[in-house]
């Protein structure tokens, strides 16, 4: 069982920044789609905002919803 990396965090997961290992530590993400976002982020290069991650293949509103309370979006 994966716990949650909101609950050892101290605040927000920044998608600039996560690793795989810790991007599957959000709700509703495995690892399949994990590296989906680190290969979105290499290919298309920095997030400008959660709302980015629509553009990842696998990830919808709903998924976006879900994870907007543990995520954020720092400038490299």
């Amino acid at each position: 069982m994966v716990v949650p990396l909101e609950l050892s965090r101290a605040g927000p997961l920044d998608l600039n920044r996560a690793t795989v290992e810790e991007l599957m530590g959000l709700p509703g993400i495995g690892p399949a789609l994990a590296a989906r976002i680190v290969a979105f982020r290499e290919e298309h290069g920095p997030f400008t905002s959660v709302e980015e991650l629509l553009q990842v293949p696998g990830i919808g509103e709903a998924t976006l919803e879900a994870l907007r309370p543990y995520v954020t979006v720092q400038p490299p």
